[in-house]
């Protein structure tokens, strides 16, 4: 009598644990949330029983549902398609031409996204303390807790390119193994699937801003002042030799005559 209470008993348990998982379960798939559209230029769509176009939030006359991704679901752009997203903690991921993404394609919020090929840019929302989240590719797992950075996924190989703007990410490489990297603000990582992690460079966007604005500002004197200096020309320059910048040899005085033989009588 004994081991037939002890037996029931113990069925009672399974049976109580089972069903906590599945109501577990449940909650679980219930507290995904989507990512809104609130920027949309060009062709972007969503793998939804096949490819089903996005529209940005507040189109007149789309529907609701198109204008949202839902966990697990697939966003593709074409070669003129932009688009950024937002998720309820405020933060946004921008996904740029000819990319493939997977939103939250482990079933977590944590887990946001997975890029599979071409590039998004991802910002971080911590106003109200850490925000654990990661961004997987083929070949590496970006762990952040808020910043801004880039991901871009060059090839079929899964080559990826981390670039952070803001902040810091945590890099490890998913095939490899070895100890992760930390990214700082204006540095930058190209992970390789047949090569362990290598050694952080120093120039991300940041300087790459920078040199951008010094390389528009020479472009605006040159367009600007067309009389001014143009390399390789002596335009401008007193004593370059005029126009044509000839090193020099202009501006020398011509030589003196030699005075007439005999006296001049």
């Amino acid at each position: 009598m004994h081991k037939l209470l002890t037996r029931a008993r113990t069925v009672q348990v399974l049976l109580l644990a089972a069903s906590l998982g599945v109501f577990t379960s449940s909650l679980r798939a219930q507290s995904h949330e989507a990512a809104t559209v609130i920027e949309l230029e060009g062709q972007v769509s969503v793998m939804r029983s096949g490819l089903t176009p996005l529209f940005q939030q507040g189109t007149p006359g789309a529907p609701v549902g198109q204008m949202k991704v839902n966990a697990k679901e697939e966003i593709v752009t074409g070669p003129d398609g932009h688009a950024v997203f937002r998720i309820s903690d405020g933060s946004t991921f921008e996904v740029f031409q000819n990319s493939h993404v997977i939103f939250q394609g482990e079933w977590t919020i944590e887990d946001m996204l997975q890029l599979f090929l071409g590039k998004i840019r991802v910002s971080i929302e911590h106003r109200n303390g850490p925000n654990p989240k990661k961004v997987q590719t083929p070949t590496a797992v970006i762990s952040v807790r808020g910043t801004v950075f880039d991901v871009a996924v060059e090839d079929d190989d899964g080559t990826t390119f981390v670039s952070v703007e803001e902040g810091q990410v945590l890099v490890r490489h998913r095939l490899q193994g070895g100890a992760p990297k930390v990214l700082n603000q204006n540095e930058t990582l190209r992970i390789y699937a047949n090569q362990p992690l290598a050694k952080a460079q120093g120039q991300g966007p940041g300087v790459k801003f920078v040199l951008d604005r010094l390389k528009n500002a020479v472009a605006d004197v040159l367009l600007n002042n067309p009389g001014g200096v143009i390399p390789g020309k002596g335009v401008g320059i007193p004593g370059a030799g005029g126009a044509q910048g000839d090193t020099g040899k202009g501006n020398k005085p011509p030589p003196t005559s030699a005075p007439p033989p005999g006296g001049g009588h």
